[in-house]
């Protein structure tokens, strides 16, 4: 009885306590950083991971070629940079792929996910053609950028669109929605709009500048090429390797529905493995290591981060929804596969963590010794995403970006 009293007396204390917390925020000037032994109880309902949905809005016609290989390579950096923020924000990235009327197609639109996998799969599909007369489809596809796309409503997010292109928006189509129109749109939504001209066309840069000043974003001109920093390291095919091991300790859970996407998404990831450049994949290894990152790597219904966590007890899990490799074990096997699985995670996480350090020291000498980078395409990202992120709280206190 008296241990009841205790607990309730204690319960009393603690419900005071945060119903109280705005008296002691404006009494005397004292705020939750003031209150260690009470800032534990009110963090899980208060704070929140900051968040990020970033879209590029990418010009495929043929003209482009140079461009949308520099995106390939480099959207894991990009994913990176935005990573490396001091709250290690959540992360949804989309795409809008566009061309002309005519073409094989005018917009294809793939909805912010924080699986940057089946992304990048899609991004590795795409390949320039088609256009010719000059100017694009670029009003179709910001209007597809801004409402065809399913952004965070939360105000504190930080929602940014990169338009990557080389040609003006045709004006000329009467029955479709001008850029200053949707730009309006996307103002208010938050979403901050960027410009990245490739290439030097003297009709495309006063629209670029344009839709970036609309966009409440910077303007920024590259070359064809991207001017993206492209150097090979000692330790890529290292960390590429480690990381496809580490793809594979992977074991999902779930429903037929929910087995179908887990294995969409694993079919990504052996897509990029067997397809993109051993850089690329080490840039991906980066990113996946990151808080920021887990989510890519992990998706949904993984059983040895839910059974080691806590979060999921494994016999309250029906047999046919468990992999189909452990299905056939006893409880006990299935128990210690888990956790033989997240012991040897644990051992390639740690690895790849050491290499990606002596990676981006390698890195950064080599950039230093070619006389910085401040041209390239990854600085003027970062600079951009350093302002506008800032905006809504976000801080970035690294003096270069990913690469």
């Amino acid at each position: 009885m008296k241990s009841r009293i205790i607990a309730l007396a204690l319960f009393t204390f603690t419900t005071a306590t945060v119903a109280l917390l705005p008296a002691y925020q404006t009494i005397g000037g004292v705020t939750p950083a003031d209150l260690p032994d009470i800032d534990p109880v009110i963090d899980p309902v208060t704070r929140q991971r900051d968040r990020i949905d970033v879209v590029f809005v990418l010009d495929t016609t043929g003209s482009m070629g140079g461009l949308i290989q520099a995106a390939k390579e480099k959207i894991w950096s990009i994913a990176t940079t935005l990573a490396s923020a001091q709250s290690a924000p959540e992360i949804r990235m989309g795409l809008v792929a566009y061309r002309d009327r005519g073409d094989a197609y005018v917009t294809r639109v793939t909805d912010l996910s924080s699986d940057l996998d089946s992304m990048y799969a899609t991004l590795m599909d795409f390949q320039a053609d088609g256009g010719g007369d000059g100017p694009e489809s670029v009003n179709q596809a910001l209007h597809d950028a801004i409402h065809k796309v399913s952004w965070n409503q939360q105000d504190d997010t930080y929602k940014v669109v990169f338009l990557v292109g080389d040609a003006p928006p045709h004006m000329d189509y009467q029955d479709d929605v001008k850029y200053p129109v949707t730009l309006k749109a996307a103002r208010a939504k938050g979403i901050v709009v960027n410009a990245i001209q490739s290439g030097r066309m003297g009709s495309t840069t006063p629209a670029w500048q344009q839709i970036a000043r609309l966009g409440n974003g910077n303007y920024f001109q590259v070359e064809n090429s991207g001017n993206a920093v492209a150097i090979t390291t000692p330790f890529d095919e290292k960390i590429a390797t480690l990381s496809a091991k580490m793809d594979d300790t992977r074991l999902y859970y779930g429903s037929r529905e929910e087995k179908e996407k887990q294995r969409r998404k694993t079919e990504a990831a052996d897509k990029l493995h067997a397809a993109s450049s051993v850089e690329s994949r080490a840039r991906r290894a980066t990113f996946n290591a990151s808080k920021s990152g887990a989510a890519n790597f992990l998706g949904e219904g993984e059983l040895v981060e839910e059974v080691t966590s806590g979060r999921v007890d494994l016999s309250s899990i029906d047999r046919d929804a468990l992999p189909a490799s452990i299905q056939a074990m006893a409880p006990a096997e299935q128990a210690k596969v888990i956790e033989e699985t997240a012991e040897r995670r644990n051992e390639l996480k740690r690895q790849i963590t050491e290499l990606t350090k002596e990676r981006a020291d390698y890195l950064a000498r080599k950039v230093e010794e070619a006389g910085g980078a401040k041209d390239s395409l990854d600085d003027k990202i970062y600079r951009a995403v350093q302002e506008q992120a800032g905006r809504v709280g976000l801080t970035y206190e690294a003096d270069a970006p990913a690469y």
